[in-house]
């Protein structure tokens, strides 16, 4: 999906903890989440730290956006 979305004209970040299926299916930018349940986040923190934690993964996610993809 993320790599019809960059044909379209559109980009994308994919946040996702399988790094190497992303690589493998042409994902140009990705950011490695946290895990295969919670790809955001961690149920195990308390909930400040875990906000925090999605607050980081959400601004990498930006900055990659920011990034000029492979074509």
């Amino acid at each position: 999906m993320t790599t019809e979305l960059e044909k379209a004209g559109i980009p994308v970040v994919q946040i996702t903890s399988a790094l190497p299926i992303a690589k493998m299916v042409g994902s140009n930018r990705v950011v490695l989440g946290t895990g295969i349940v919670h790809v955001t986040g961690d149920a195990k923190l308390p909930p400040e730290d875990e906000k925090e934690l999605r607050r980081k993964l959400v601004q990498k996610a930006l900055d990659a956006l920011q990034s000029s993809a492979k074509s």
